[in-house]
Formats: C-alpha cells, sequence, structure tokens
C-alpha cells in the first residue's frame, strides 16, 4: 500500500487542477461527516450548505485567496467544517500571510463562540496557535515549492547552455579542421599544380625532364598525403597533442624554387617559440599559395624578423605578375589565417604595396602561446 507522503506526492504530480480537486473531494467528505454528526449547533440543512458553499470556494483558492479564506471562515463557523478554512489558510500563506492570519484567528473564536456561548484566553490560545501552525506549514511548503521551481529552471538552464556550449566547440573544431586543411592541402596541391604547368608547357622535352617533373609530382602527392595523415590525428588527439615536427621555413621556400618559382628568403625562423614559428610556417604557405595563384611568374620574397623585445613580423611579398590572373579565390584562407593569428594574440594584413604587387604581413608576439586573445584583427585582403 502507498503511504500518505507518497499518495501526496502522485497528487501533486499529477498538477494543480488534481490538486484542487482532491481537496474539493476532501471538503465535501468532510461536509457528509459535519451533517451526519452534527459538528455545530445548527439544523442540518444549514450545515450542508455552509459546508458545501465552502468546499465550492476550495477551487478558486489559487485566484482569490482571502475571499476564499473568508468564505472557508464562514463555513467553519456554521457548519464546524474546518476543511476549507485550513485548506485556504496552508494555500494562501505565501502570498497575504497577515491578511490570512487575523481571518484564520477570527474564524476559529468565532466557532468556539458558536459552539460554547463564551470566549476566554484558552479560546484565544488555541484559534492562534491553530492559525499560526497552518500558515507556517503553508508558508513552508510555499517556500519549498519556489525552491524547487528555481532549481528547476536553474537546471534547465544549465542544460540549454551546456549544449550552446557544445554546439559552439563543435563549430569551433569544424572551423579548426577547414583551416588546417586548406593550409595544408592548398599549398601541397598548388605545388603539383606548378610541375604539371612546367610539363603541359614543356611538352616537348626530354624524358630525363619528364621523368624529373613527374618524380616532384609524386613527391609533391606523397608529402600532402602524409601531411594529411599528421592533421587527421592531431585532430583526433586534441589540440593539446600535437607533436608536429618544427616548422622548416627554408625547406618549403625551397620546394617552390625546385618546382620552378623565384623566392627568395630572408631570415630564419628557427629559434622562435614552436607555436609562433608555426604561425609564421603557415602565413608563408598562404603568401606563397596566393603568390602562384594571382601572379603567376612574378618574384616572391619572405622576409621573417623577430626578437623577444619586439615580437616577429613576417612578411611575404610578391610583384607585379607578367600574367595578370582572372581567379578572384574564396579569401578563406586568409580567414582562416587571421583567425589563427588572433588567437595567438596577432595580427595580418594583406593588400598591394606601392610597387604594384601585393604584400602579406603578420605581426605576432614572441611568445605567442601565452598571449592574451585581441579583440580584432586587420583584414584587408581575399585569396
Amino acid at each position: 500500500m502507498l503511504s500518505y507522503r507518497a499518495a501526496l506526492r502522485r497528487v501533486a504530480a499529477l498538477g494543480p487542477h488534481a490538486i484542487s480537486a482532491a481537496s474539493v473531494a476532501l471538503c465535501l467528505f468532510l461536509t457528509v461527516l459535519a451533517v451526519k454528526a452534527p459538528w455545530a449547533p445548527l439544523p442540518r440543512p444549514v450545515i450542508a450548505a455552509a459546508g458545501l458553499a465552502g468546499a465550492g470556494a476550495v477551487w478558486f483558492r489559487g485566484r482569490w485567496p482571502v475571499a476564499v479564506a473568508v468564505a472557508g471562515a464562514g463555513a467553519y463557523v456554521l457548519s464546524g467544517n474546518p476543511g476549507p478554512l485550513l485548506i485556504s489558510l496552508f494555500s494562501g500563506a505565501g502570498t497575504r500571510f497577515l491578511a490570512l492570519a487575523a481571518i484564520g484567528t477570527a474564524a476559529f473564536l468565532a466557532q468556539q463562540w458558536v459552539d460554547g456561548g463564551r470566549l476566554g484566553t484558552d479560546a484565544l490560545v488555541s484559534a492562534v496557535t491553530a492559525t499560526g501552525v497552518t500558515l507556517a506549514a503553508g508558508a513552508y511548503a510555499a517556500t519549498r515549492r519556489e525552491l524547487t521551481r528555481s532549481l528547476r529552471e536553474r537546471a534547465e538552464r544549465a542544460e540549454t547552455e551546456q549544449r550552446l556550449r557544445d554546439e559552439q566547440a563543435r563549430s569551433a573544431e569544424r572551423g579548426r579542421i577547414a583551416r588546417e586543411m586548406h593550409d595544408v592541402l592548398a599549398h601541397k596541391v598548388t605545388l603539383i599544380s606548378l610541375h604539371a604547368g612546367g610539363l603541359e608547357v614543356n611538352a616537348g622535352a626530354g624524358p630525363e625532364r619528364v621523368e624529373r617533373e613527374a618524380a616532384l609530382i609524386r613527391v609533391s602527392a606523397q608529402e600532402a598525403l602524409e601531411e594529411l595523415r599528421k592533421i587527421l590525428g592531431v585532430l583526433r588527439a586534441g589540440p593539446d597533442d600535437d607533436n608536429d615536427g618544427f616548422p622548416d621555413l627554408r625547406r618549403l621556400v625551397d620546394s617552390w624554387v625546385a618546382a620552378g618559382g623565384t623566392v627568395t628568403l630572408h631570415g630564419d625562423i628557427g629559434s622562435w617559440p614552436p607555436e609562433t614559428a608555426r604561425a609564421a610556417h603557415r602565413l608563408v604557405q598562404e603568401g606563397l599559395t596566393n603568390a602562384h595563384k594571382h601572379a603567376h611568374g612574378a618574384p616572391v620574397t619572405v622576409t621573417a624578423t623577430g626578437s623577444r623585445e619586439d615580437g616577429v613580423t613576417i612578411t611575404v611579398t610578391n610583384g607585379r605578375s607578367p600574367q595578370p590572373s582572372l581567379e578572384t579565390g574564396s579569401g578563406v584562407g586568409l580567414v582562416g589565417l587571421a583567425e589563427r593569428f588572433r588567437l595567438l594574440g596577432g595580427t595580418v594584413r594583406g593588400g598591394p604595396d606601392d610597387a604594384g604587387g601585393w604584400r602579406l604581413e603578420g605581426r605576432l608576439p614572441w611568445h605567442a602561446v601565452d598571449a592574451s586573445p585581441r579583440g580584432s584583427h586587420d583584414q584587408d585582403a581575399a585569396g
């Protein structure tokens, strides 16, 4: 069998209408007992009418707590049935405490006067006690109910915020994957395109030239595949488990020179902190890729300077192209590059220079991994 508390919990779980229906049913049952006993020294029709009126008023206790308490007080005085009065006091204790206290005390005193014909100190004490206990229990229940509602709302809000954080994390991860893919694959595929273009232009070259260019295409494709595997491994392990080797700027430039490009390197990043050097390497990759895409055949100059006091500056400058390109590009590479620098506390700026060429410049603090991200960055180019 269900315990008394378990039964109350089940009724409460059904909602306010179920609670109201149960309260009215209880008052009607008490009215039947009051008429049968009887509980008041009045005619049974009066007891029945008063009990029915009080029981019906209980349904509206949430909307008009004071009016229902008055109706319950009248029903108690005339019928001796305390149900409507006690329920109205209990339900409204959290809103109109003082008014209900006065109504409850007056009702208990009036009922004792009707029943006994006199009042005394004992009647006053019992009236105040009964009213106070009922209101205290109601106030406790109301406070507990409000606390439960607040905790439920807080839990729902926390769950919603967690879902938003998860979605933001997924979006950030997708963006990181897209940037890594672009940084590596665009560079390698551009090299492959450059070698293949050389074969196309020199279709009549000797077998040794064709063999050498085909070997360079194969090596570039293998390197692209290996870089892709490294990226996927890092992404599976998480951002803190990046075990990629130290970036080699000289090797990067030499690969472009071997592919037929005219690239000059000033400075090196070998002594730079790893995170700073990695970001600089990405910028040079993007700059060389865009130079080949938009200024094919133009000479390119890569400059890397830096110190602990002044931070680092990386520039990729290409001259005016003898064969202007009609390709505009999507701008995804520079957007991702600018975001990478912003997160490391740096900036990226791209635009035409005074000689009619293009200049891509990035600035970073020396220890980029420890820098605080800034709120904005410069982005003046699309590539």
